[in-house]
This record gives C-alpha cells, structure tokens and sequence, in this order.
C-alpha cells in the first residue's frame, strides 16, 4: 500500500506542474492538424531537441500563423541550423519561434530582403524594434518550408521564456494526440566503481527485457553488490505518425522510493551539449544507439532530478530490493519497467582492466600536448572524467584518442607549418579524418603566420589537407546567350569536394543580386521578382570561393523583356 501511495502521490505531482502555464493564450502555428516528425527534449546529436517538429503533409507553403499577438523581435537567415528562422515577442514575456521557413509574409519578406541587398548578404540577423513589424493572434507570418538543417518539410516551432529557454509547447496547450505508452527497447546496468558488480561482472550488462501482456516489462533478476546504475532505451510514438520520438518523463524508485527523474520540460542552450554526459556516448558512437543513463555523474544538466543518491544504487549483501522505472508521455502514458535485485558480493569474474597510456587528462585541469609540429590546448572542464588518453603525431598524422569520450567545451589543435613550401601554405588546412577510407573532413582553420589552428569538441584522427582544385559552377536552367523573359527563377549549382564553400558573390550587370543557398542540393536561386534585373542584355557574374581561397568564376549573357 505504501508503494502504490508513494506512485500516486509523485503522479499527482507530477501532472499539476503541467498546468502552471497558460492554456489558451497560444494558437497552434498551422491550419492542419498537429502531427510531430520530432517531439520537445528528443535526443539528437550533440543537443537535445529544443521544439516540435510539426508535419507539413510532405510539402512546402503551408501558411504560417502568429501564435498570438506580439513583434518580430528577431529574424535569422542561414545556409544552416534553422534556415530562415522567425522570432516573435509577445506581451506575456514569452517568445514563439518558427524554423525551416520557405519564406516570410510579403510585409516581413520585403523588410528582410531590403536589409540583404543593403548589406549584401544571404546570410543576415536582424532585431526589429517593438513597433517596426507588430504581428496579431492569426495573421500570416511566414510559409513553412526545408531551409537549413531540415531533413525534409516541416515546420520547428519552440516556446521561449524570458530568459531564452526552449520550454515544451504542449505545457501551454499545444495538443498532439497521443494514446500510446512508450516503448521501452533496451536495459542496461552498470557497475560504477572498481569493488561493484552486475551478474559477476564490473563491465556494462545488458538485461534480457520481458515485455508483459500490460504494457509494462520486466527484467531478468540480476545479482549485484555496491554501487550500480541502469540505463535505459526508449522511445514514444504519437498518433498518426510512425515516428519514433522522445519521451517526456523518466522516475526510477528503489523499494518504493523515487531515487531519480529526467524531466524534459524546459533546458537552456548553454547545457544542451551535456547530452553526451547524459547518454552512453562510448555506446552510441560505436552502436548509433542512444541509452539514457538514469544516474547523475558529473553532469550539470538541469533536467535531471537527483532525488536520492545522484540515482546511484547501493547494493549490500544478502538484500533484496525492487528497482522501478516509470517512463511516460506527455499525455501521462505510462510504461513500467521492473527489475529485481539480489546483493551478492561474489568475486568478479575477467574484471575489465582500465588502459593506461603516458597522457593522463586530468578534467579540471588545463592540459598541453605536443609532439614535433602539433600541439594541443586543453582547457579546464573540457571534460567530464579524468581519463588516459592515446596522443600519437606520425606524418602529420594525430591522433587524438577516438571519439568516445564526451566534451564540455572546444579545445585547440594547432599545426607549425614552418617545414612547407610557402606557396603551399595557402592551400593547407586541418581536417578530421572520418569512416573507413579517412576522408579528411575540414575542420575550421585559422592561419597566423606559420601556424595553422582549429577549435573543435571531438577527440580522433586530424591530419593536415590540402586543397588545390577550384569549386565547380554549373547552370541548371539556362545556357549563355538565351531569352528569359519568361523565367522566374536563375538556378546555379556550386560545389567544392575538398575544403567545401567559404562564400560565393553574384552580380547582374554590376549589381549584387540575392541568390539563396541551399547547401543540401548545392543549389543557388535568384528570384526575378527582386525587380533588380531590368535590361534587356544582362551580363551575368558569379565568383565562388572555396575555404582555403582557390575561386572559381563563371559568366554568362541572358536577355528578358
């Protein structure tokens, strides 16, 4: 009775902490009916998901609406991230955004793209005033669509607070239906110190996860002594979609008591990248499969609730204990895992034996590593652990452990290029070498005199590159010389398959002109509509620079009436 009053009382909790915001304050952002691609806090990589991922029925030029009376306080255009992206203030303090956009209502539109041709520039952030762009509940903001980071149309929408946190939407009554319980795919334990052990074993342990006829599962009973952990896979699923998505709630209780909980209601920014920290980031690089540690080791993320412990078991001998983990939706489905312990202290058999190298990373410490012309900067907190690290320079080669261990913040890999050619200098840079052939990925350099240098979050293979071939212009809808009077659109293909494309500048006629990239189709578009091509004969310019400084230039004669 106790357990089943201890389960109430927390579910109580737990479902009125939902209702401290208002409810009918925000409009869903679109006309059609809400269905997610990608649910608020889901695991992504280096990040948590900071909004919803709205469905736009596979297509672009679905009418976005202003959620409720505000300003634009903020427009973003990129090549990547959230493409064009729009931010509007409201007067309860909140801020709605709206990601992946195709284009922006005529009035926002025709303000934009008079601060582009301004500056110049695609690429531009803009913070209107209060009174420059005042948007009412309803109206016509933007058009949904695939720029940026998309990986196909939809519409990212967040819910902001004051302070710029992304808090999940449907706390304010954004409803997504949902009549599902989570799945739950995987369990895993851990031994977390060199004297504790799961099943005679001090290594990672995966359960033999039982799925009952109610939902819920249960794990093979596990033998266990000292401190351990469980981890956990799983994924929710709403209606009308197939999506696997994230959940929103994890409690974990021991004989009763809630020992642990990850709640994905609200986060910031700067803390997103402690998602490493959270998931066995070892076992996602080498299995691309994220398990969710219900533990709290060294890691300052805000969504998890260390009520008991850090959510660190301790196992004594000859005990019995019940462990519980209750994972649930939005919408308060729920799923239950349950797994049995036994305390045994019992000799470990083939303990894992930590290996150990001449570079020990000492996490709150600074550390330097150098070897003939490489060194590496380090800085405090770039890491969660202390650890031993493999450090090897071989041919310009270095590497740097491999990518299993989780970073806090950049560090700096610098390369002396004294020994080159100075006509070859120009054309180096610093790359990671990634999959199985290496292909050297660039990694952004800056050069200062003889020194090369690149901050980067991720251990593994650099080497210095070189790029000596220029990009490559294509047309793909016009050939010099021909009549497009009745075109509406220039497209130009550009592409650099070594260092990759820094920048690119097009004139008609002398005058810069707005050509949108899509680096997902390498694609440039101009937009007659600009009313910037008014001639009969044009001459047409385009100069597009690599990251290394190799050009390419490509130009062409058109004619229109």
């Amino acid at each position: 009775m106790r357990l089943i009053f201890s389960f109430f009382l927390v579910f109580s909790i737990f479902t009125n902490a939902q209702n401290n915001y208002p409810q009918d304050y925000f409009n869903p952002p679109l006309e059609i009916p809400l269905i997610l691609s990608g649910s608020f806090g889901e695991l992504r990589s280096n990040h948590f998901h900071s909004g919803l991922d709205i469905k736009t029925q596979q297509r672009e030029g679905l009418k976005v609406l202003a959620c409720a009376d505000g300003f634009v306080s903020r427009i973003k255009v990129a090549h990547f991230g959230y493409g064009k992206a729009l931010y509007i203030t409201h007067p309860n303090g909140y801020t709605t955004v709206y990601g992946h956009l195709q284009k922006f209502s005529p009035e926002i539109e025709a303000y934009i793209k008079k601060q582009q041709y301004e500056k110049e520039s695609f690429e531009i952030e803009l913070f209107p005033s209060a009174e420059t762009l005042p948007v009412t509940k309803g109206s016509l903001v933007a058009y949904s669509g695939n720029t940026g980071g998309s990986g196909g149309p939809h519409l990212h929408f967040e819910i902001r607070d004051k302070e710029e946190r992304p808090m999940n939407p449907m706390l304010f009554g954004i409803d997504i239906k949902d009549n599902s319980k989570p799945t739950v795919s995987a369990i895993y334990a851990y031994a977390l110190d060199e004297n504790a052990s799961v099943n005679k074993s001090n290594s990672k342990q995966k359960l033999r996860l039982i799925p009952l006829k109610s939902g819920d599962y249960i794990t093979e009973s596990i033998e266990a002594f000292g401190n351990i952990g469980f981890g956990i896979e799983t994924n929710d699923r709403q209606d009308l979609a197939a999506n696997s998505n994230g959940v929103y709630n994890i409690q974990t209780f021991l004989n009763g008591n809630q020992n642990f909980e990850v709640d994905f209601s609200i986060f910031s920014f700067d803390e997103s990248s402690c998602i490493n920290q959270f998931i066995d980031y070892e076992h996602y690089i080498s299995n691309r499969r994220r398990i969710q540690k219900l533990f709290k080791k060294n890691n300052p993320l805000s969504i998890l609730k260390p009520i008991l412990n850090d959510g660190v078991l301790t196992i004594e001998d000859s005990t019995a204990s019940v462990y519980k983990i209750r994972v649930s939706d939005f919408k308060n489905n729920a799923s239950f895992v349950t797994i049995n312990i036994k305390g045994n202290k019992t000799t470990i058999s083939n303990p894992k034996v930590e290996k150990t190298t001449p570079y020990y990373i000492t996490a709150n410490q600074s550390t330097n590593l150098r070897s003939g012309n490489v060194s590496v900067d380090f800085y405090p907190d770039t890491f969660y652990e202390n650890f031993y690290m493999d450090f090897d320079v071989n041919n310009d080669i270095l590497t740097l452990h491999k990518d299993i261990v989780p970073t806090r913040k950049n560090f700096t890999i610098s390369y002396d290029i004294s020994n080159y050619k100075d006509p070859d200098k120009d054309k180096l840079f610093i790359a990671r070498l990634v999959g199985y052939k290496k292909y050297p990925l660039y990694s952004f350099t800056k050069r200062e005199g003889n020194i090369l240098s690149t901050s980067t979050k991720t251990l593994g293979t650099y080497a210095l590159a070189t790029d000596t071939v220029n990009p490559t212009i294509s047309p793909l809808n016009f050939k010099d010389g021909q009549w497009l009077s009745n075109f509406r659109f220039l497209k130009v293909k550009i592409n650099d398959t070594v260092s990759g494309i820094s920048n690119y500048r097009a004139t008609v006629n002398g005058k810069w002109i707005l050509m949108e990239y899509d680096y997902k189709t390498k694609t440039l578009t101009y937009d007659f509509n600009d009313d910037i091509v008014t001639d009969t004969k044009n001459d047409f310019k385009l100069i597009v620079t690599d990251n290394v400084g190799n050009s390419a230039t490509f130009e062409a004669t058109f004619f229109r009436k």
